[in-house]
Formats: C-alpha cells, structure tokens, sequence
C-alpha cells in the first residue's frame, strides 16, 4: 500500500478513537452520579478508583500487546483492540451501578492499545525521510479527536443522555474495525525479518536513547494529568464564580488542544530537519516555561492566552519521541518498543491525578502550574544531559545506525558469504587442476600410442 494512503485512514481512525474516547471521560463523574446511583460522599471515591484502574491494568497489558503487535501482526492488534473497546462502550452503556461500571473500566485497561498499534503500521509504511511529518500529523489527529469528542459528547449528553454517547462511541470503534479489515493490509516483513525472533524487553531497554524517552514522556504525561483535575476549579477561582463553568472550561481546555492540532505537524517537520531530540527539549522547555507563567495571572483572559501557547509547546513532545523510538527500531521491534511508551504514558497517567490532588489539598492551585513547569524544565534538562551521543543527531546522521545485534548479524552474514566465495574459489581452482591433470594423462596415453604405433 502507498504510505500516504495508510496515513490517510489511519489519521481518520484515530479521530474517531480520540473522539469516542474524549465524548466519555469528561462526563464520567456526571454519569457515575445520575444515572448509575453513586452516593454523593463516595462519588470522588468511584471516580478516583475507576479512573485509575484502567491505567493501571493498561500500564501493564501495554508491553504485552506490544510484543504481539510484533509476532502476530499490526493489523491484527488493531483489529483486537478496536473491536474489545467498542465492546466495553457497549457495556459502559448498559451498565446500572458503580461496581459493574469499575470492572468495565478492567476490560477497558485490557482493550487498550489501539493507539500503540496504529503508530507501529504507520512507521512501517512510512519512507525514513517522512517519519518527522507523520508522526506529527498522526498526533494532531489525536489532539483533533480530543477537541472534538468533548463537544459532541456534551451536545449528545444534553440532548439523549450519556448512556446514548456510549452507544455512539461504539460505533465509531465499530468503524474503525471495518475499515482496518477492509482497507488496510498487514505491512510485509522485509526477508531478514520474517524467521528473526522478536526481541525481548531486556534488549529494548538497554537501547541507546530509549529509556530516556520512556522517562521524559512518562513524566510528561503525569504533568498533563496532574493539572486536569485541578484545571475547571482554578478557572472559577479565576473568574469569581462559577456561572458556565463547563462551557468557559471546555472552550479553555480547547485552546491548547487547537494549538496542538496546528503546531503538531510543524513540530515534526522542523524535528525531520533538525533532528528530533533537538525538538523534544526544545518542546519540554517551551511547555516548562508556559505552564510555570500560568502562575502569574490573576485573571482569566491572559490565562487562557498562555493555555493556547501552553499547546504549542507540549505538542513537540510526544511526535518527537514516537519519531525517535521508530529511528532506534526496526520494524520488527516497534510494536513493542510503542507498547513500553504507552505503558510508561500510563504509569505516568496513573499517577499524576494522585500527586495533583495532594497537591492540592495542602497548597493553593496556582502554585500546581508552578511545581508542573518546573518538572517539565528538570525533564528537558535531564534529557539534554543524558540522552546518549548517539541519538542526538540529525536524523539523516542516526537514521541509519542499526542495533548492535543488527550489526553484529550483518557482520556474521557477511564473514559467511566470504567464506563461501573462498569455498567457492577453492572448488573452481581444484576443479581446474583436475581437468588439467586429466588433459595432461590424456595427452600421455595418446603419446604412448603413437609410439607402440612406431
């Protein structure tokens, strides 16, 4: 298949995954609280634990889907996950209590990996000198779907209830299966991969470059979960009250993901021509930066100003990292290298509303953008100093580096064809001598009958 055509569905899919995703969560604590019969003194309760159960079950089904993705096929992986999420949005609709809403959420964790699985068949139809740009256009459609999914999700939750924005999600995952069975073919192994076995974990880890990445985005995506909890109650400190707060609140929130959805593609072309680490610590400090200056306004329009540049900023940072782990793989690795970032993202997303919250009920909110800033700064920091020499270039000086296990295998079949060119060699010059010994006995015996003829 052409890469551009993959790109195009692929980019499709992930608006819709992003969107039925987005449609739901914000609205969870509502639904929880109308419709399913949480009490009111267990409310943040239900919704803490069923939050974070599916990051929690994802973070360590992620790797595992991974290695699949890697053994059984990306297309297959894609088809998996679609197909059980829109299974649990199904259920998430049907759902009457809490408890049945919380173990929906495990099968959630479980379903996951659509995302990963989609990154891994992109990067394996894409030229090495387009990986910048498509990286950055596939997280741009993720960042579209989350713009998207929260506006529908409120219209269909104010016109039909939440329980139909279930059903509607389901839909969508429902579509994204057809067109991946239909439209999208599984990417040929090139021949040196086809009886390769899949690299295990240990191997991964120990990459150049590549925990570093799984640090810095972990860490970022715990800033970005430890600020959303706090996000709609500072904008009501900041206006005064608390008239429209969903909607000023949607439309804030909204801001940086525009942003994102602009400078997302940008981030990966510049990343294409400067190299992508450049890029990431250039995106981990502009973020840092932002969010620490959110401290500072006392009034909401200078705030939401600095949001829409906060998006700018932040997203540099996941093309940029998902651009560098397809740089440090091969194809036959990069369903299990995505599935350790997406884990990592996971843990990170875990742990970040947990942190906020404690945050938050010792010190006053402003100074949460503050600590996140400053976290963000460390990371960019942390990378620049420690990110191995090897990465740091651009990519069409690292592109070309392989694994050491790939070059030690090119080293071995290399030494083999040249011993069986000497071999080869050897056979010919004694096939040689043979055939002249034989002429030379042949000319004796005819000598020794002219002779015996004399």
């Amino acid at each position: 298949m052409n890469w551009k055509v993959v790109l195009a569905i692929m980019t499709c899919n992930v608006v819709l995954m992003s969107a039925s995703y987005t449609m739901l969560i914000p609205f969870l604590p509502l639904y929880l609280r109308d419709e399913l019969g949480a009490n009111p003194e267990t409310l943040n309760m239900w919704t803490g634990a069923i939050f974070a159960i599916s990051f929690a079950v994802c973070a360590v089904m992620a790797p595992i889907w991974g290695k699949m993705t890697d053994s059984k096929g990306k297309k297959l992986m894609i088809i998996r996950s679609s197909s059980l999420i829109a299974l649990t949005y199904l259920c998430g609709g049907l759902v009457q209590t809490p408890l049945q809403m919380f173990f929906v959420r495990i099968l959630q964790g479980f379903a996951a990996g659509l995302w990963p699985a989609s990154l891994a068949l992109v990067s394996s139809y894409t030229p090495k000198n387009k990986v910048g740009i498509c990286m950055g256009v596939m997280q741009s459609a993720n960042i579209c779907g989350g713009i998207l999914g929260p506006l529908f999700g409120g219209v269909l939750a104010e016109a039909f209830g939440i329980r139909t924005s279930f059903f509607i999600a389901a839909g969508a995952l429902i579509i994204i299966t057809l067109v991946t069975i239909f439209f999208i073919k599984e990417p040929s192994k090139a021949p040196e991969h086809k009886k390769a076995p899949a690299p295990s974990y240990r191997e991964l880890f120990n990459r150049a470059g590549l925990p570093m990445i799984l640090f810095a985005t972990g860490l970022t995506n715990m800033v970005i979960l430890l600020l959303q909890p706090i996000m709609t109650l500072y904008i009501g400190e900041l206006r005064g009250h608390n008239d429209n707060l969903i909607l000023i609140s949607g439309l804030v929130f909204s801001l940086s993901g525009i942003a994102g959805a602009i400078a997302a593609p940008i981030w990966g072309r510049r990343g294409q021509s400067i190299g992508f680490f450049k890029t990431l610590v250039t995106s981990l400090t502009a973020a840092g930066v932002l969010i620490a200056c959110q401290f500072l306004p006392n009034t909401l329009v200078p705030f939401a100003i600095l949001q829409f540049c906060v998006g700018l900023g932040f997203s540099g940072i996941f093309p940029s990292a998902n651009a560098m782990v397809i740089n440090l793989t091969s194809p036959l690795e990069r369903g299990s290298a995505f599935g350790m970032l997406f884990s990592a993202q996971q843990i990170g997303g875990a742990i970040g509303p947990l942190i906020g919250g404690l945050i938050a009920t010792y010190v006053n909110l402003a100074s949460i953008f503050f600590v996140s800033g400053c976290i963000l700064v460390m990371i960019a920091l942390t990378v620049y100093l420690k990110m191995p020499a090897a990465v740091r270039g651009r990519p069409q000086e690292t592109l070309h580096e392989r694994p050491a296990q790939d070059i030690i295998k090119e080293i071995k079949e290399q030494a083999a064809k040249e011993v069986a060119q000497d071999m080869a060699r050897e056979q010919q010059n004694l096939a040689q001598v043979r055939a002249e010994r034989a002429q030379e006995a042949a000319q004796a015996k005819a000598n020794l009958q002219d002779e015996a003829k004399q």
